[in-house]
């Protein structure tokens, strides 16, 4: 992460306009890295990027949507 530190240093102190891509991403924690490095974007795996959006309390709440949503007996079809 200490390379994209640099780009986005070097980038910012000549006022480049471009965006950096951080590949190679396998974790959820390094995509936090990558971002607060100064990275605009990442490429990783779909389980990666999915992992971003799993969390216990996510997955309680979307539960509970679907379960009162279910009770409303409408559709959206």
């Amino acid at each position: 992460m200490e390379l994209i530190r640099e780009i986005r240093r070097i980038y910012d102190n000549y006022a480049f306009e471009t965006e950096i891509l951080a590949a190679s991403i396998r974790s959820g924690n390094h995509v936090t890295q990558a971002a607060l490095a100064g990275a605009n974007a990442v490429t990783a795996p779909f389980s990666v990027i999915r992992g971003l959006a799993s969390h216990v309390l996510t997955d309680k709440g979307l539960q509970q949507f679907a379960k009162d949503w279910a009770a409303t007996g409408q559709s959206i079809l």
